[in-house]
């Protein structure tokens, strides 16, 4: 009786010694992880690791103001937006959504995206927000493309 108790301890002793192993293997390997994760995160923030990264900052001012302008006509429901502001010639207050036929959501992501390049311009009336094309902005986005557009309108002697 004896001899089996003691094989049951060495038994009990060997499981356990295994399952902290296992249990310090885990917290290692979990350490190592996260340690992993913050290296990588603080090489992509000192720009060691450049990885899906639109690199906007080695182009010109106007490079990127051209490309934001492209992004905000670059989809079809922003330009029937514009399209729209511009035919009613006035400002409009929640009557996208049947005109577009878009869902609110959506045609608020949409009046974010063309407001943060200040193309449309916003007032709060009462519980929501009326929307018209800010026409000095509209001015400037139009020169600046026009520029852009009508390069090719110089004579090149080229292949």
């Amino acid at each position: 009786m004896a001899v089996k108790n003691e094989r049951l301890k060495i038994v009990m002793c060997v499981f356990l010694l295994t399952t902290i192993n296992l249990q310090f293997f885990f917290q290692f390997t979990t350490l190592l992880s996260a340690l992993l994760v913050y290296l990588i995160v603080i090489l992509q923030l000192n720009n060691f690791i450049i990885m899906g990264t639109a690199k906007t900052e080695i182009f010109s001012d106007q490079h990127n103001q051209i490309a934001r302008f492209s992004k905000a006509l670059g989809h079809p429901a922003r330009v029937a937006i514009l399209e729209y502001l511009f035919k009613i010639n006035s400002c409009i207050c929640g009557d996208l959504v049947l005109e577009i036929g878009l869902a609110q959501a959506t045609i608020s992501q949409h009046l974010k995206e063309l407001k943060s390049l200040d193309l449309i311009q916003g007032t709060v009336a009462g519980t929501s927000v009326c929307y018209c094309i800010h026409a000095e902005n509209w001015a400037k986005m139009k020169q600046t493309l026009s520029e852009f557009l009508n390069q090719d309108l110089t004579p090149q002697n080229c292949c």
